[in-house]
């Protein structure tokens, strides 16, 4: 199986900035595509940023030009880093990844994981 640990969250003024941090561990055979989305209470998750295993990027249209996804393959870790942070950025931001895994006697199979989410809050 495959794990997505989250940190960096916490408290900020509006205008400041954070960085979130994602790590995956496991028996990761390929890490493809990697994300981080947000649901802020009472609000449906939504997707934030998302990064290919080749580094392609797409960013929501809220976040676009504050935010910025990066990654690190040997480190199997996503970033975001938060500029500009407004208060309706506030919720909480959980990593999301797929690829596939190795199980026993030498097969592999897809996984799609999530983090435990990290709590962001932006006071105005």
């Amino acid at each position: 199986q495959v794990q997505l640990v989250e940190s960096g969250g916490g408290l900020v003024q509006a205008g400041g900035s954070l960085r979130l941090s994602c790590a995956a561990s496991g028996n990761i055979k390929t890490l493809n595509a990697m994300a981080w989305y947000r649901q802020a209470p009472g609000k449906q998750r939504e997707l934030v940023a998302a990064i290919t295993s080749a580094g392609s990027t797409n960013y929501s249209n809220s976040v676009k030009g504050r935010f910025t996804i990066s990654r690190d393959n040997a480190k199997k870790t996503v970033y975001l880093q938060m500029n500009s942070l407004r208060p309706e950025d506030t919720a909480v931001y959980y990593c999301n990844a797929d690829g596939q895994y190795y199980r026993n006697y030498g097969t592999w199979a897809d996984f799609r994981s999530w983090g435990q989410g990290t709590q962001v809050t932006v006071s105005s």
